[in-house]
């Protein structure tokens, strides 16, 4: 009997290839252009280096600017209060209809691996209400159950509060609003209530709370993908990008920076802080074409007590304080009365910046119009 080895062969090959086909191995994989679910997804992504101001949402190089800002009158001459107002407080959220594809895998920022089964209960809380603004604007507001004080835009109003006491969160309060999914992060507690909440059954995922531009990206991408909705992640990223880069436009080019001090005050409280690196105002303001100068003198916290002798060395010639800082301490008059303040150029031309306290170091998908706004008040009062 003789055998056709050249058949024999080419009926072995056949048979592997249809055994690739049915792994799946076969061929190259076709591209998608869709976001891609990863197996787990990383709540602590890295930040984006440079994101809208040097780079895209990808460190990609963005092009270089080919216009200037219309230049003004030097802001170095310009005298007295105002206040920064976004022009368009409402939350936009993105087109994108795709339904959340759950379950989803989540290693939390606290090292916890969490499992997301259902996002039809949300409950966001942070100190700045950014984790909320992110859920709204990737349309997923209608899911949301309860907010935090922080939460301030109007689509949120009708909320119940899970922080009846300041910015602490409260156990009771948000159980019974029998939440499937909490998001947070380290800037609210105490930490024995996300234990409760854990201990209760409930999901509890944290993100970063770092403050920065270029954390912007990866927190949107990180929420999205926690909550199933990767492809309205990227929709939001990108609108996001383009506002941004469109506001920082508006900072004028070339000439002497202006010096600014963000204050952090209570008064009612006492409470009295400067800002240094890191706080998320020297992200603002480094936003807005200006120096930080709690940085600028070496300040090594992002916060620290404040000092005559701090607000002397640094001069600055523009103060940024939140709205109601101000209110606590009646007013600009009331402000200048701090020691030191008077000694430096803000408090001789009376340079008082405020803006909402919920909106000016919120690093959400809006911080595109909060980067206008403040460089409008800063520059064309």
């Amino acid at each position: 009997m003789t055998l056709d080895l050249s058949r024999i062969s080419r009926t072995a090959i056949l048979v592997v290839l249809l055994l690739l086909v049915a792994m799946g191995c076969a061929g190259p994989a076709t591209s998608n252009t869709s976001a891609e679910q990863p197996a787990t997804v990383d709540a602590c992504r890295p930040p984006v280096k440079g994101f809208a101001v040097t780079a895209d949402a990808d460190g990609n190089p963005l092009p270089k600017a080919t216009t200037s800002p219309a230049t003004g009158a030097d802001p170095h001459t310009l005298t007295g209060p105002a206040t920064a107002t976004l022009t368009d407080h409402a939350i936009h959220p993105v087109a994108s209809s795709a339904a959340p594809k759950l379950p989803v895998d989540v290693k939390s920022c606290d090292g916890k691996q969490v499992q997301v089964k259902d996002a039809s209960r949300i409950i966001a809380v942070d100190l700045y209400g950014t984790l909320a603004e992110i859920v709204f604007s990737l349309g997923l507001g209608d899911k949301v159950v309860g907010r935090d004080t922080s939460t301030g835009f109007p689509e949120a109003a009708h909320l119940p509060k899970v922080t009846p006491s300041a910015h602490d969160l409260n156990a009771e309060a948000i159980l019974s609003l029998d939440p499937t999914v909490v998001l947070t992060d380290k800037s609210i507690g105490p930490p024995e209530v996300i234990e409760q909440l854990r201990a209760s059954g409930v999901p509890v995922i944290f993100f970063a709370d770092a403050r920065t531009m270029d954390g912007l990206p990866s927190q949107i991408r990180a929420v999205a993908g926690a909550l199933g909705v990767p492809d309205r992640g990227e929709e939001l990223v990108k609108r996001t990008s383009t506002e941004i880069t469109s506001a920082l436009a508006l900072a004028p080019t070339g000439g002497k920076p202006l010096r600014m001090t963000f204050l952090y005050i209570r008064g009612t409280a006492g409470v009295y802080l400067m800002s240094g690196p890191g706080s998320g105002a020297d992200a603002m303001i480094k936003a807005i074409g200006g120096i930080d100068t709690g940085t600028a003198i070496g300040l090594d916290k992002s916060f620290v007590p404040l000092t005559s002798e701090a607000l002397i060395r640094a001069q600055p010639e523009v103060i940024i304080v939140m709205t109601e800082g101000l209110k606590s301490v009646k007013g600009v008059d009331g402000l200048l009365k701090l020691p030191g303040l008077g000694q430096t150029p803000a408090g001789q031309h009376r340079r008082i910046i405020d803006m909402n306290d919920t909106e000016l170091l919120g690093f959400g998908p809006r911080t595109g119009r909060t980067v206008a706004a403040l460089a409008k008040a800063v520059y064309t009062p």
